[in-house]
């Protein structure tokens, strides 16, 4: 007799019918799963996305209530028009959408392409739209957090002289950590009900691996996306369970395998520099004033 599963699966979501949900990238890969996973729990589901041609044609695939509008991280400008156009409740924004070790290139706005898309495009898009928030920021990580340097270039934050693709990405998702991890101590500081959460989907196989700088790394991620890794629908369950569960503000979600590669969602840990309050509120200062974004909710936080 088949042995049975009990981890926690698409299946144990809760009924969302009524709620909106915001999911960034959501025309592919992880994005695209959880949009999916959501819809199909009743919830409405807007595919914040880059080219809304795909992401018509991905939200067609896609059974339940969805809508798409365009959102390119890369580019402040689109991030604070996707903001001016939002005027209803969110209940759920998940802060899926990212690039991963890609040659040295520049947002629209001058900033080193992971960084600013990873974390500024998605700490401007937080706040702009916190207001509305009513539930819970999931913000997606990656177990690479700890990989790179290990910390955050605070007075190089855009590596000039100092680019790898590697750790560029490593930074950009460290700074995914820190955000959460200084966004909950601000609303619980606010006394606000909405939680601020991580996630990371091990290693799944999605686009992503197919932009790295290097075409023997690219290889070679192609070969362990085909061996190794879960696929895109596995990969979103943390980012589902923390969307979904009743979790602590500022928890980290990841698979439970070996390794944290594979497996079903649960609380995980992360390194003592994703844990660390000062880095978060210098970081969070400092992207204040790269992205021109101010806390939202009104209440000064020291």
């Amino acid at each position: 007799m088949a042995e049975k599963n009990d981890k926690w699966n698409v299946t144990d979501l809760p009924d969302l019918s009524g709620r909106t949900a915001v999911v960034t990238g959501a025309n592919s890969g992880l994005g695209l799963a959880a949009t999916d996973a959501l819809a199909r729990a009743g919830a409405h589901v807007v595919l914040a996305v880059r080219d809304p041609e795909r992401g018509r044609a991905a939200a067609a695939k896609v059974p339940g209530s969805t809508e798409v509008r365009r959102l390119d991280l890369a580019d402040l400008s689109s991030v604070r028009e996707f903001a001016r156009g939002w005027d209803r409740p969110l209940d759920l924004l998940i802060n899926n959408a990212g690039v991963m070790m890609l040659p040295e290139q520049r947002t629209a706005d001058g900033f080193e392409m992971q960084f600013g898309t990873n974390h500024l495009g998605h700490f401007a898009l937080t706040n702009l739209l916190l207001p509305y928030v009513t539930d819970r920021v999931v913000t997606v990580s990656s177990g690479l957090h700890r990989g790179g340097d290990g910390v955050i270039h605070f007075d190089n934050l855009d590596l000039r002289g100092n680019y790898n693709p590697t750790r560029a990405y490593a930074q950009s998702k460290l700074a995914n950590l820190l955000f959460t991890l200084e966004l909950q101590r601000r609303l619980t500081e606010a006394g606000s009900p909405v939680r601020a959460l991580a996630a990371h989907p091990g290693y799944a196989a999605t686009n992503l691996q197919s932009h790295h700088a290097n075409p023997l790394a690219r290889l070679g991620m192609a070969v362990g996306n085909r061996l190794l890794a879960q696929d895109d629908r596995a990969g979103t369950l943390p980012t589902l369970y923390a969307a979904t569960q009743d979790l602590p503000g500022a928890s980290y979600v990841g698979p439970d395998g070996l390794g944290e590669m594979r497996g079903g969602p649960t609380l995980v840990g992360r390194s003592r520099a994703a844990s660390d309050p000062a880095a978060a509120r210098r970081l969070w200062t400092l992207s204040e004033e790269m992205t021109g974004v101010a806390w939202a909710l009104g209440v000064a936080a020291g």
